[in-house]
């Protein structure tokens, strides 16, 4: 069967519900990660052991990154295959909605480590299958010229959605459930224009008996036959455990590396630096790569800003290098986003598995924001403090760089 790809452009109907839903995913759950997870894990353990609270904090996280490595590329599979009368990727948009809002509920009452670790993976799984079913919309509906300008509406709400996330949970000062209440019911609201205004044909597949080893055989893609995908989702895990090692352990930075008494307060104008440099320049890279019609050059940009945010912090730790560090690193990740997510609708092996794909791809964007907090703890845990974590994150920052421009088949 063959798979024509879009070429009408989508227009402002279009993009501002996506856009909007994407705005209440990351806002769900980049201030579970930001705050109320990583503050969650330092009350269940002794409050002077930073090092094990961090250790604990890693090992919730890579738990719940398990479950996203499963949801994922199964969910973008069964969507692919979905031909219900309410459309091919909605029931998995409203279906994966309603899961990560139960688990944030659910995480919100938990008091021990293992109860976080569980819930914490019921809320991720949850993200994976409407961010599955979300990015598959992209290759679906747009059109390739487009996708660099639609992409960026991915990651302007990521930059909109933590600053007003954590805004939200400080300003209302609620008990901890109630501020976990509080991001599920906004996570839900915003996700329903996108529900109610989304066009979305159910699959025109042959409905064939749906066998589990078929699918499972179907998500290997040999890197020899399919080096370009090989190659993106190398380059996307790559830059993104960089990212996620330089920013998931922020606050454990300020409390700990810097010994600063209003920690939890001062994260707020850092993560607003990073996120305004990474808003502005979402924008502008998405629009550029769509104009030239290049991709591979703003990835390695996009590492280059990192790799030099990550340095920056090693070298000179201090609040006022960390404020410089977070608009490079903010840029570097906001020219990454936008640019690397139409690059990777673009290396697709089969039109007709796009969700699946993409599926596989979003292991990359997800799952190191999961392992990251691990990865780094063992790396304070070697050296003995931040700096080799800091190091670490612009060495992966530049190996993903590397990764990418051996791409061919996309400019």
């Amino acid at each position: 069967m063959t798979v024509l790809e879009p070429v009408t452009h989508v227009g402002r109907r279009w993009i501002a519900p996506f856009t909007v839903a994407w705005l209440g995913v990351w806002l769900a759950q980049l201030t579970v990660i930001q705050l109320l997870l990583p503050a969650q894990v330092a009350d269940a353990g002794a409050p002077q052991d930073f090092l094990g609270t961090i250790v604990r904090f890693g090992w919730v996280s890579a738990v719940a990154g398990l479950a996203a490595l499963v949801a994922f590329p199964l969910v973008g599979a069964l969507s692919d295959r979905t031909a219900s009368r309410f459309g091919r990727r909605r029931p998995w948009i409203a279906g994966g909605t309603l899961l990560f809002a139960a688990g944030l509920v659910l995480l919100g009452a938990q008091e021990e480590v293992a109860g976080l670790a569980v819930c914490w993976a019921i809320a991720l799984a949850g993200f994976a299958v409407v961010a599955s079913a979300l990015t598959a919309l992209i290759a679906d509906q747009v059109p390739v010229d487009q996708r660099g300008v639609v992409s960026s509406f991915v990651s302007v709400p990521q930059a909109i959605g933590t600053i007003a996330g954590l805004a939200l949970v400080e300003t209302l000062a609620l008990p901890v459930l109630g501020s976990y209440a509080a991001v599920a019911l906004v996570l839900v609201v915003l996700v329903v224009p996108l529900l109610v205004a989304l066009p979305d044909p159910p699959a025109a597949v042959p409905r064939t008996p749906l066998r589990l080893g078929r699918v499972l055989s179907s998500m290997w893609i040999d890197p020899r036959t399919h080096p370009d995908f090989a190659w993106t989702l190398a380059g996307r895990l790559l830059v993104n455990l960089g990212n996620a090692i330089g920013t998931t352990l922020l606050l454990y930075f300020l409390s700990v590396g810097l010994r600063d008494p209003d920690a939890e307060a001062d994260l707020i104008p850092l993560v607003l630096v990073y996120l305004v440099a990474l808003l502005v320049a979402t924008l502008a890279a998405g629009r550029a790569s769509d104009r030239l019609g290049r991709r591979r050059v703003f990835v390695g940009v996009a590492a280059a800003l990192q790799a030099v945010a990550a340095l920056l912090l090693a070298i000179a730790p201090a609040y006022g290098t960390a404020l410089v560090a977070g608009a490079f690193l903010g840029a570097g990740y906001g020219v990454f986003l936008s640019v690397d997510q139409a690059l990777a609708t673009q290396v697709l092996p089969d039109p007709a598995d796009r969700g699946k794909d993409l599926g596989i791809m979003n292991v990359a964007l997800a799952v190191p924001q999961a392992f990251g907090p691990l990865c780094g703890a063992a790396l304070i845990a070697v050296s003995g403090g931040f700096p080799a974590l800091f190091v670490g994150a612009a060495v992966l920052s530049a190996l993903g760089a590397a990764s990418v421009a051996r791409v061919r088949g996309v400019a």
